[in-house]
């Protein structure tokens, strides 16, 4: 029988004022400051959305970080809520607001609000530092025209931090037409930063585009495109941590195209993690990588038809020598010489932490041959080789190597080619066989003493 714990004097008063919206916004004007935070997660969590707008509207700190707070299901309406709430009329019902940042973005760690800084560092973790038009630099060209004429005092800005994504439904998103409306009602004091951008029908979000700042973007995604359509993206998007690109087409890479886009991968001085996926590098592998800066954490390449000359050089250059993410799935590593990739997996063992090298044609002789390098990645937390044409005595024996290392407790293996009838074809596959091979891996976890690591594969 499980027991709760049960709730505080604290938890039981917040739960009571939440019961009597009226009471809970009145008391706005009275509570001190630190119980804003707890009260705000409580109504977040209720999605009691007239107390959340009466929050907003008097938010006596800085910034409000929202995103990592709120359920997914419930974001559009009590996202929507909050940004209507912003720049509020005078009303005496509600103290003075401080808020200054609502933060949207669903970047890990952040607290509800930075802690009070007294130094001349920026007051927020998650300030816009490149804008034109970001709160910093408005206040600082403000204060330097203030101090010249004496007696104005500058217009109050904010900033809103939102992830946007342009899909073929975008021509019906209603929060995005909210976003722009409210930029227009605030006569230019309010900054629309977008950190997050998805786009997968670049052709008909062009006007949405021309409304943002893309130099606030820090993790771009296209889907769908030509490279040149890209390109002009990139020109304009120049402070990127995250680029991913997928299915994107290009007609020649010997092309003043191409050239242009390996310049400006060149100029990505904060790039950590790029993703290319099917996108075809067969022998030019080397002329990305080369431009990229060494500060390089995940790569990602699946669907992109690498040769053996592609792996011999990832396996040497610098720009992937201490990757934390490895994505190679999808391309046939099906050469009798597997000395590159040995070697990768190698130069990789000191910081190497999630690998995935599904569908790659692997078969028992050349995963004999990486099983040794594999074992040697110490800090290796994830691991995936699903559908490679493995036996079972192969299986156990990459379990018997996997399971001395004591950070890895995801392994997400492939199902043996004895449970089918044909090797990966999914009607010929035997369940009980399937749950035969499950049953043994379990036995052989446990006589490993490895109860905390997980196995998994997908039969559909």
């Amino acid at each position: 029988m499980d027991f709760k714990e049960p709730s505080t004097l604290f938890d039981i008063a917040i739960q009571c004022l939440l019961h009597h919206e009226p009471l809970a916004i009145q008391a706005l004007q009275e509570i001190p400051g630190e119980l804003f935070v707890p009260l705000f997660t409580a109504a977040l969590k209720g999605r009691h959305e007239k107390i959340l707008s009466a929050m907003v509207k008097s938010w006596p700190f800085f910034c409000l970080h929202v995103g990592p707070l709120s359920m997914q299901e419930a974001q559009p309406t009590l996202w929507k809520v909050m940004v209507e709430s912003l720049f509020p009329a005078e009303n005496p019902a509600f103290r003075s607001p401080k808020l200054r940042i609502l933060d949207l973005t669903q970047h890990p760690g952040c607290k509800t609000k930075c802690p009070v800084i007294t130094t001349t560092c920026k007051p927020c973790v998650r300030c816009c530092a490149y804008s034109e038009r970001s709160l910093m630099k408005v206040e600082s060209q403000c204060s330097s025209s203030s101090s010249e004429s004496e007696g104005q005092s500058p217009k109050t800005t904010m900033e809103l931090l939102v992830s946007l994504s342009f899909d073929r439904s975008f021509r019906e998103n209603e929060f995005f037409a909210l976003l722009l409306s409210k930029v227009e009602q605030s006569l230019g004091s309010l900054h629309l930063c977008c950190r997050d951008l998805r786009i997968k029908n670049l052709s008909e979000c062009r006007s949405a585009l021309s409304h943002l700042d893309l130099k606030c973007v820090s993790h771009l995604a296209v889907v769908e495109a030509s490279l040149i359509s890209v390109l002009s993206l990139l020109e304009q998007a120049v402070n990127l941590d995250s680029l991913s690109l997928s299915k994107i087409t290009c007609r020649s890479f010997n092309g003043r195209t191409f050239r242009n886009f390996l310049s400006q991968l060149r100029c990505m001085d904060h790039l950590k993690e790029l993703s290319l996926s099917s996108f075809c590098l067969t022998n030019h592998l080397e002329h990305v990588l080369r431009v990229l800066s060494a500060d390089l954490d995940f790569l990602q390449l699946p669907f992109c038809e690498l040769s053996h000359n592609d792996f011999k050089f990832l396996s040497q250059c610098p720009q992937a020598s201490h990757l934390k993410l490895l994505d190679i799935s999808n391309n046939s590593i099906c050469w009798e010489d597997c000395e590159p990739f040995y070697c990768l997996l190698e130069n990789l063992s000191g910081s190497l932490q999630h690998l995935a090298i599904n569908h790659c044609l692997l078969t028992d002789a050349t995963l004999s041959i990486l099983a040794p390098a594999l074992s040697h990645c110490s800090h290796l937390r994830l691991f995936s080789f699903s559908s490679n044409p493995i036996t079972m005595p192969m299986l156990r024996r990459i379990l018997e190597y996997l399971t001395p290392m004591a950070q890895l407790k995801y392994v997400i293996y492939p199902i043996p080619m004895h449970c089918y009838e044909r090797w990966h074809v999914r009607c010929t596959l035997d369940a009980q066989k399937v749950a035969d091979v499950n049953a043994q891996l379990k036995i052989l976890l446990q006589e490993a003493e490895r109860d905390d690591m997980c196995w998994i594969t997908y039969t559909g």
